[in-house]
């Protein structure tokens, strides 16, 4: 007799293949296929798709969003990580209440947070606004790969935040003490200690800002404007306004592989189970 977990596992089973599985086989075949020009009906597999992909037009936005992604994913590491120690050493009262801080604006929508990005950003927004008050030149800040860059670290500075905490907040008190027995610093604590038992969530912080800041396009197209075209651009352009779903699902199936490398190579920090990570 089968155990009762196998059925219950059924369930989840169905989720995967009608959500995940049969979606990205979809978006595979249609990456493969070229329609016949006489006949709509006539479906003939290629790789000209990938072989587009590889215009220098193509691969400049491809390397804008990975770019952008990367510096939006070091300034939130270096936000990130600061804020979650000071959250995990905070008291359990204070504690509560900065974490309400840190996923409140989550709870607002994402396109309503960049539009006020855009409020605040603007020629006559806040920002410049205070600038002619303090006798100070106005600023072009709107419609730059900066503005961009912003905007993707307000929104996935949470994600970079909440993972460093649980992984802060988890750790082994002991090891502290035994470190002050020994007469180590603050400095040699925080180097051999607290840095790796805290790189599983730095790892799961990378991955999680990264993936969504690399394919993003609402972020780019309001506050980057017409300027600064991301890879996330491209696609929502070619199936929405030029209906190419094929070559639009070609790219889609780069950014995947090239989001599986970026995991892989995380995964080289070799965590291990007891949380830290072979880096020293």
């Amino acid at each position: 007799m089968k155990n009762k977990t196998t059925y219950l596992a059924y369930p989840y089973l169905v989720w995967i293949v009608i959500f995940i599985v049969f979606p990205s086989f979809l978006v595979l075949l249609y990456s493969v296929t070229m329609k016949s020009s006489d006949d709509i009906t006539t479906i003939n597999f290629s790789l000209q798709n990938f072989i587009k992909f590889f215009d220098s037009m193509y691969l400049n936005i491809l390397w804008d969003s990975i770019s952008l992604a990367a510096i939006s994913t070091i300034i939130c590491l270096l936000l990130g990580y600061p804020a979650a120690y000071i959250i995990s050493n905070a008291n359990i009262s204070k504690r509560n209440t900065l974490l309400f801080l840190c996923i409140l604006p989550m709870w607002m929508n994402m396109l309503l947070r960049t539009y006020a990005w855009m409020t605040i950003l603007g020629n006559n927004g806040i920002l410049n606004n205070l600038f002619a008050f303090l006798g100070l030149p106005k600023i072009n800040m709107l419609y730059t790969k900066g503005a961009t860059v912003m905007g993707m670290v307000y929104n996935f500075l949470p994600f970079m935040i909440l993972p460093i905490y649980t992984a802060l907040s988890k750790m082994d008190t002991g090891l502290l003490e035994a470190a002050d027995d020994l007469g180590a610093n603050q400095y040699i604590k925080f180097r051999k200690i607290i840095v790796p038992l805290s790189m599983p969530g730095v790892i799961s912080g990378i991955i999680m800002v990264f993936m969504p800041a690399v394919s993003t396009f609402i972020i780019p197209q309001l506050l980057g404007g017409n300027k600064n075209m991301m890879i996330g651009n491209l696609i929502e352009k070619l199936f929405i306004l030029n209906g190419d779903w094929n070559f639009g699902s070609a790219i889609s199936i780069i950014m995947m592989i090239i989001i599986l490398i970026s995991m892989s190579i995380m995964n080289k920090f070799d965590i291990d189970k007891e949380g830290g990570a072979r880096l020293w």
